[in-house]
């Protein structure tokens, strides 16, 4: 264990498998995250002392800088999906990857792995994907040769995509689906937590890599998917962009004027912006193919962690069998 890196926001969604592959490595893994106290279900990843989770706030120089002090890779997985108190979009996605990596830059880390979002782009309407793009140059300007990760939407067992829509399933007769047309090309989060790993390995030549999954699904098929796994009959309604952009400004407004203590954590006006453009891998991208990892299809892995939105939970699949019992 003579190798460290220092995962920011290796406690999240992503960060916990990226820390978990690098304590299997045998790295000394530091988790920069604002709330140590809550990142301790990291520590058991490795061995008594290799993982840590440490304070961090990405909008402080002076905490960013300590967390990295000998730190051999750097990989920065902070983000958000909306703005809350605080944390914008412009503080987080863009000044915190940039002074992530200028401070990583002159501590001499020699290797830099960011994780991104496909529709990363300056020019977009969606300030998610400008800060993003934003983040990106800024990471490329003091690491030329890192490694830059563009995952389309991630599924997971912690995941607040499948997992939001299967809640909503268990107590709504609908489904609202803004964007029903819109493609996605979901990919298993332990897939990207590989291609960091490559990343920080040295394993990936430098660039850009769009992740994707195998299947290239529109929304409402996703919801049609889910709904399958879960066994629940429910009426899919696709919401015209309008519409969405109306009931988004109501919730926007909200939590605005209460000063964000009802937080908006159902739809943004910035999501709607979003949903407006599709979310795949673009033509001629480098992507898992050439990390040599073989993506994970939907289909493996939602069984595994969305049996409990089923209407008898863990015994459906026994109940099933047993009425197809008697009708033989």
């Amino acid at each position: 264990m003579s190798k460290l890196v220092t995962i920011y926001g290796g406690s999240g969604f992503v960060g916990r498998y990226i820390t978990r592959r690098m304590a299997q490595q045998g790295w000394r893994v530091r988790v920069a995250v604002r709330r140590p106290n809550e990142a301790l279900f990291v520590k058991p990843y490795g061995v008594v002392g290799q993982v840590e989770p440490v304070f961090c706030n990405i909008r402080d120089d002076a905490s960013v800088r300590a967390v990295m002090h000998g730190a051999d890779a750097v990989v920065n997985c902070v983000g958000i999906l909306a703005e809350v108190g605080k944390n914008r979009f412009q503080s987080v996605q863009a000044e915190g990857a940039t002074r992530v990596a200028r401070l990583a830059a002159a501590e001499g880390v020699q290797t830099f792995v960011q994780l991104s979002a496909i529709g990363a782009d300056d020019s977009s309407p969606s300030a998610y994907a400008r800060t993003k793009a934003a983040g990106e140059a800024a990471v490329l300007d003091a690491f030329p040769r890192a490694v830059i990760l563009r995952p389309s939407v991630i599924f997971g067992p912690e995941d607040d995509f499948f997992n939001r829509f299967a809640r909503m399933a268990r107590f709504s007769p609908v489904l609202p689906v803004v964007g029903g047309r819109t493609k996605f090309q979901p990919v298993f989060v332990d897939d990207v937590a590989q291609a960091a790993v490559a990343g920080v390995l040295g394993r990936a030549a430098p660039g850009i890599y769009e992740l994707g999954g195998p299947d290239v699904e529109s929304f409402h098929s996703l919801m049609q998917l889910l709904l399958r796994v879960i066994v629940r009959r429910k009426l899919i309604v696709n919401v015209p962009f309008g519409v969405a952009k109306l009931i988004a400004g109501g919730l926007d407004l909200v939590q605005t004027v209460t000063f964000g203590l009802i937080a908006n954590q159902t739809l943004t006006r910035d999501q709607v912006r979003n949903l407006g453009r599709d979310n795949v891998v673009a033509p001629g991208a480098k992507g898992l193919a050439d990390l040599g990892i073989p993506p994970t299809a939907m289909e493996a892995v939602l069984p595994e962690y969305l049996w409990s939105y089923r209407p008898s939970g863990q015994y459906a699949s026994i109940k099933a069998s047993a009425r197809n019992l008697r009708k033989t």
